[in-house]
């Protein structure tokens, strides 16, 4: 019989869910914090998309080095700054509707390299 080595603990009465990568409680997690960046090229890239949504265009920010939490809030604050909703997933933040020029001066105001992708 094999050992089980994804095995650990998961569940406790006294502290409820445990990170099974550092066996700590989640709300005391530490590896969460020690995500390293994503790799990137350096260039964020924006592009418009249509495809699988209906023929509605989404303007799509890549390649953004930022960890989870701060893409999350850089995604609210291009969202507030276009005025419409979007969603930040897969290290990419989705705005709906065609703002590629705003958010690619916001982009720039924070001193990154910024190009337009696509057609």
């Amino acid at each position: 019989m094999k050992p089980n080595r994804s095995g650990g603990l998961v569940y406790s009465t006294e502290h409820g869910r445990m990170c099974p990568a550092c066996r700590q409680p989640v709300a005391l997690c530490r590896c969460r914090d020690a995500t390293a960046l994503p790799k990137t090229d350096g260039v964020v890239r924006i592009r418009l998309e249509t495809k699988g949504r209906k023929g509605k265009g989404v303007t799509v920010v890549a390649g953004i080095p930022l960890a989870e939490a701060e893409l999350q809030e850089l995604g609210k604050q291009l969202k507030q700054r276009c005025g419409s909703g979007g969603t930040v997933k897969d290290g990419t933040i989705e705005i709906q509707g065609d703002h590629r020029t705003l958010v690619l001066e916001a982009l720039k105001a924070r001193g990154w390299t910024v190009k337009l992708a696509g057609g």
